[in-house]
Formats: structure tokens, sequence, C-alpha cells
């Protein structure tokens, strides 16, 4: 009964969405309530749960989503997300397009979001297209590939932000496991998956592009913007403190460090949200301050982006609702008890429900924190799990197969100007890749990682056993020196 109530719950989801046209944040607090109905849950509990689930969600990712949103508009209009991907592409030159266009999309895209990401991108890849005289779904793909992967995989975005949070998993082993994870994805999704893509539906690669459905686009020149550097250690900063925080903290479990200072300040400084906020101070100074913009004109892009996720948010924290309504109401506890004798790793049921969840849902945010509430009560019966690796599991899954219940299928759609069929063989399929990449880069990962340690305590053994090995012939020496003395 309470997989058929999910079912249940997912089918109205889907009814007030696609049909009713209902607003998202409202259509999950409606489902919400009538699945903790449905799943027996006291009337009076139903609402502290659904306020618990809201805020225990935008607790943990609402400074990070905030600033981080904030930080991309500031970037982009000052014109330094131009630079990094102008100046990435000059430097590759024609024959190594594509890989410019992944390198400086993957850039772009850790500091941004998907969609602001593509409408940021698509004018100038487009522009590209005109001078160099390439399809635009042959930069197209890799740009997408590299856009989807950072928005699935990499903290700051929304989706492995609030998992991790979820699972209680720490921000920079995810940022650090999901770059080694993301890698592989965008190349093969991407450059590789391009000349597949050709062949599957070549007439999408035929196509005139029309770009005044994203309104008047801001020009630069080039020479206006801040340098290439800067803009690059802006937009990467928080990936920067973050990184440093997690190879800190390896190398302290390790070699066993005691706590000092500089151990404490490190950790403080890779905190998500205090590298946020010290990232887009830096970008107040490189981005406004130095290049003697004003600070009013810096504080109405933070305003404006601010006012952007307002609804993403929202929509994020009735996500939220819904998961703790799943826990509260026994579905989680049901699952785990059903997979309590399985062999199935939680790794590849997370990836599996958050998949089933995306297909049935469209939001990849939503089918991720919905994820989080079926597997956690897993979690806890499982003690030798890795919980980056799940957060990423999660975060693979919610990428596959973007359809028509996906705002992103149709945003692909229409600004690349292809047909049902052709938006099918190449955004569905490459997000379909994505996922199915990332879910292998996690298996094998885990493997290596329990590898590794396996390694690392065979070195050890070794290591000790030398040593006993040595002191012993060295007490035989001395032993044999002092019968010889006396």
């Amino acid at each position: 009964m309470p997989l058929l109530t999910v079912a249940l719950g997912v089918v109205i989801l889907l009814v007030l969405i696609s049909i009713l046209k209902l607003n998202t944040f409202v259509s999950l607090l409606i489902t919400a309530f009538a699945v903790a109905i449905l799943l027996g849950m006291p009337l009076g509990d139903i609402v502290t749960s659904i306020q618990g689930g809201i805020g225990g969600t935008l607790s943990s990712i609402a400074i990070i989503f905030g600033l981080g949103a904030m930080l991309g508009r500031v970037i982009a209009d000052a014109g330094g997300a131009h630079r990094i991907a102008i100046t990435l592409i000059d430097k590759f030159g024609k024959q190594r397009i594509q890989l410019a266009v992944v390198v400086a999309s993957f850039i772009i895209g850790i500091a941004m979001f998907f969609e602001v990401g593509l409408v940021l991108l698509i004018p100038i890849i487009f522009s590209i297209v005109r001078e160099l005289k390439v399809s635009p779904m042959h930069l197209g793909i890799p740009m997408l590939a590299a856009l989807l992967a950072t928005h699935g995989f990499l903290p700051p975005h929304p989706g492995p932000t609030v998992i991790a949070g979820q699972y209680g998993a720490d921000l920079g082993t995810v940022l650090l496991y999901g770059i080694i994870c993301a890698i592989p994805a965008v190349w093969i999704a991407g450059p590789l998956f391009s000349k597949l893509s050709k062949k599957i539906v070549p007439g999408a690669f035929n196509k005139e592009v029309d770009i005044s459905s994203l309104g008047d686009q801001k020009i630069f020149k080039l020479e206006e913007t801040p340098k290439f550097g800067i803009s690059l250690v802006t937009a990467t900063f928080p990936v920067i403190l973050m990184m440093i925080k997690t190879i800190v903290d390896l190398i302290v479990q390790v070699a066993g460090l005691s706590q000092n200072f500089f151990l404490t300040f490190v950790d403080f400084i890779g905190t998500p949200a205090v590298a946020m906020l010290l990232s887009l101070l830096l970008a107040f100074y490189t981005m406004g301050i130095a290049r003697k913009i004003s600070v009013k004109s810096v504080m109405d892009s933070c305003s404006g982006a601010a006012a952007s996720i307002g609804m993403m948010l929202l929509i994020i924290g009735g996500g939220g609702a819904f998961k703790q309504v799943l826990i509260d109401g026994g579905v989680g506890d049901y699952i785990a008890k059903l997979f309590a004798d399985s062999t199935i790793s939680p790794i590849l049921l997370a990836w599996v429900v958050a998949a089933i969840l995306r297909v049935a849902l469209g939001s990849a945010t939503v089918a991720a924190i919905s994820t989080a509430g079926l597997v956690i009560p897993l979690l806890a019966t499982t003690s030798d799990v890795n919980l980056a690796l799940v957060t990423l599991a999660t975060g693979a899954g919610s990428s596959i197969a973007s359809h028509v219940n996906d705002a992103g299928f149709w945003m692909v759609k229409e600004y690349f100007g292809l047909s049902l069929k052709e938006t099918f063989g190449t955004w569905t399929l490459l997000s379909t890749i994505a996922s199915v990449v990332g879910l292998g880069m996690v298996l094998l990962l885990d493997v290596s990682l329990i590898m590794g340690g396996i390694v690392i305590i065979l070195i050890i053994v070794a290591g000790l056993f030398g040593m006993l090995k040595h002191n012993h012939n060295n007490i035989k020496k001395d032993s044999k020196a002092y019968k010889n003395i006396s």
C-alpha cells in the first residue's frame, strides 16, 4: 500500500502540473497533503510535517542557493562569463572548438544554474556558429552536456546541494567526486555523442537559428570586459575554497594531525555558505569596484538574481514537504524493510528511484529531493555506504531522459529550432547518456575507494611487518653482540 500511495501521489502531481497547469509549488503542496492523508497520518501531524519539510530543506540551501545566484549574475552582467567563453574559444582554435565550448560551458556552469547558463551562452555559441559556418548543434550538444553535468553533479547547484544536506554528505567531498564523475559524462554525452547524433537525426544539424526569443542581448566589447584570469578565478573561487578544505581534511585524516588554528581556519572558509559569501565579496571587487562600476549597479545585479530564484526556492521547499511526508508517513521505513535483506546497493537504488521520478515529474530537483525521502531510512540501516556517492547517484538519476514535462526540453527545442523528434534524438538522448555514464562513474568510484582502502591497509600491514622484522633482526644482532661482549 505505501508504494501504491506514492505512485498515486506521482500521478496526482503529474495531473496537476501537466494537465491542469497548476503552479509547481502549489501542486507539490496539494500532493503532499493528499499523500499524507492516504498514508493515514494524523491530521494534526500533517501540517507540522509539511512545515518541517519546507523549513528543513530551505535552511540547508537557501544561503548557498541565493549567494550562488548573485555570484553568477554579477559575473555575467560584468562581462566576465563572456570573457571566459571567448578567450577559451580563441585559444583552442577552430580544430578544437568543441573542446573549447565544453571547457567554457563547464566553468560557467559551475557558477550559474542551467537555465541562466543556457541563456547566457547561446548568443555566444551562435555568433561562433556564424563565424565558423558550422552547425549550431555541433557546438550546442557539448554546451548542453557541460551545463547538464554541472547542474546534476556539482554544488552549489540546488540538486546536489539539497541532496547532500538531506543525506548528511560533506559538500566538499561531493564536489571532488562530482568533478571526477562529470568530466567523462560531459565528454561522452557531448563531443562523442554529437557524432552519433548526426546519424540519428541529421536534420537537427541543418537548422537556421533565431534567438529573438531571448530578448535584447547585452553586447560586450572584449576590451571592456574583465581580464580572463580574474574572471576565471572569480567564477571558480567557491570551488577552489571547498576543494582546499576537502583536500586538507583528507590529509588530516590520513596523517592523524591534531586540530590547530590553521586547520580550523581552512575548515571555516571552506564551509559552503562561507565560501559562497567570500566569493561574492570577491566578485563585488573584481567585477565591480576594481572596474569603476558603481556599487548600486552591482547591487542591482544581486537584486535581480534574488528575485529570479524566489519561485525556485518555493519549488525546492515544496519538494522538501513531499519528501518529509514520505518519511513521516512511513514510506521510507517500508522501503528500508523491503530491501533489508536485499543485496541491492543503496547507490543503485537511489539512481533507479531518482530516474523513475525524473521521468514522471520532469523536474530534476523535485525528483532528487523526493528520492531522498525514500532512501534516507534505508541508509540508516546501512553503515558502510559512501554518502557522497549516494548523493551523486541521486543527481545522476534525476538528470535522465528529459522530455516534454521538463522546461529544459522546451528551451532546447525552441532555441535550436528543433522538431519534437529531433529534440528527443538530441537532448533527451544526451541527458540519458550523461545520467548512465554518471552512474557508471559513481559505481567505479565506489569499487575504487574500496580497493584503494584495501591497498592502503595492505601497505600499512606490510610496513608494520617490515618494521617488526627489522626490529627483530636488530634485537637478534644486539643479543648476539651482547653475548660476544659477555
